[in-house]
């Protein structure tokens, strides 16, 4: 076992980066349905990619790259920071961190992007 995942006892042997790893996935699985079901029908998670990350969802268009997180703790800052290096690595114009709210359903999850992606997007909508 490595140094990163530790048995939990009464659990079934799971470990605590299986558990982490799975609510990851849920997540982008919610993530992804919620896209399908507000006009993204092909939406769907990425397969990893290793060093050369390009965001968890995919079927957005060529111009958005979105990294889910659904973790304990927060950490803007990081999560921001991981979707601009995948958003280059996709040739993408934006890169979004959705963020998991504990307690509520995804459609109120956090999407968190620098001020000046936000300003951006805004003159690109206003035209």
């Amino acid at each position: 076992m490595s140094e990163t995942s530790t048995r939990l006892p009464g659990n079934g042997g799971t470990s605590v980066t299986n558990r982490s790893k799975q609510k990851g996935t849920t997540f982008e699985s919610d993530v992804v349905a919620f896209f399908q079901a507000h006009g993204y029908p092909h939406a769907e998670r990425r397969a990893l990619a290793g060093n050369v990350d390009k965001g968890d969802i995919t079927g957005l268009g060529p111009r958005w790259v979105i990294e889910c997180k659904a973790v304990r703790e927060i950490t803007l800052a990081s999560f921001v920071d991981e979707a601009d290096v995948e958003r280059g690595n996709a040739g993408a114009d934006y890169g979004v961190a959705v963020v998991k709210r504990r307690g509520k359903n995804v459609a109120e999850a956090y999407c968190v992007v620098p001020l000046r992606v936000m300003v951006e997007m805004m003159k690109e909508i206003e035209g």
